[in-house]
């Protein structure tokens, strides 16, 4: 759930990579997962891997994303503000209706120097899922979130991404897969369609409180025309979730870029608290 962004444009050097479909698209993921290290692309505002459970009817979770780029670019870019050193701060707000329904509200802010403390943009996002009571093999849900950025954050103003997910946990190992498309509805990359932007995690647990694992994003291209590795978003955080009680939800981790176009060394926290209202 997050703010995600599309690999920026005025990049005229395509690498033709794939001109296939939706199959083919996650073969190369998987190569990538498999023979390269991973990586990731939510704009540092909102850093999560999305499990498939939504939030339990008549409660509401309010959580806090506190991300801070460590290494990151250095010059406005495109007419953006760098990231490095920038401090991210995001609220999010969700409610759940019913036991396949629920909305998110997201409130985006930066802090650094030179700018202060700004409002960044506002995020809505509604999500289905598939209800427990069906017993599927599998946990399965989708999120649509659309949403405003300033300028100044985002080439791109208003954007809308869809994020299947589908995750599973099996013994003491949890993973979970999100296959992204971002569109940008209004900015410079209008002209890319939907780009693809995957985000996948794994964990174990270590004992009933404490998980730890690897959460992968990126952000390849247009689903059909990925770009050149060096053009690609990619980042793996090494992260660890502490499962104090049911109603929080604690994560943090390291995440490392591995391309030129992402920002090289970002920490990322998350709290959540689940309230009965």
């Amino acid at each position: 759930m997050g703010y995600s962004a599309g690999v920026q444009t005025g990049q005229q050097e395509y690498l033709l990579l794939n001109r296939c479909g939706g199959v083919l698209a996650l073969a190369v993921l998987a190569g990538l997962l498999l023979c390269a290290p991973p990586a990731s692309a939510q704009d540092n505002y909102e850093i999560q891997v999305y499990g498939s459970e939504t939030v339990e009817p008549g409660h509401t979770m309010v959580e806090l994303h506190s991300n801070f780029t460590i290494d990151g670019s250095k010059q406005i870019t495109d007419g953006v503000y760098p990231t490095n050193h920038a401090e991210h701060e995001t609220v999010e707000i969700t409610h759940g209706f019913n036991d396949w329904f629920e909305v998110g509200f997201y409130i985006f802010t930066s802090v650094n120097s030179g700018q202060g403390w700004q409002w960044v943009g506002d995020h809505i996002r509604p999500r289905f899922r598939i209800p427990e009571k069906w017993h599927w093999p599998v946990g399965v849900s989708l999120s649509n979130e659309v949403g405003y950025q300033r300028r100044q954050y985002s080439t791109d103003t208003w954007t809308w991404e869809m994020r299947p997910i589908v995750d599973q946990k099996v013994g003491r190992w949890y993973w979970s897969f999100n296959p992204t498309f971002d569109y940008s509805i209004h900015g410079l990359s209008q002209n890319q369609g939907f780009v693809f932007s995957p985000n996948f995690k794994f964990s174990y647990d270590f004992t009933p409180k404490i998980a730890g694992g690897l959460e992968y994003y990126g952000s390849l291209g247009p689903a059909t025309d990925f770009l050149p590795i060096h053009q690609q978003q990619q980042q793996i955080f090494p992260a660890i979730d502490l499962n104090l009680a049911p109603q929080w939800e604690i994560n943090f981790g390291l995440g490392v870029g591995l391309t030129g176009s992402t920002d090289h060394l970002i920490v990322k926290g998350i709290i959540g608290y689940r309230f009965n209202f």
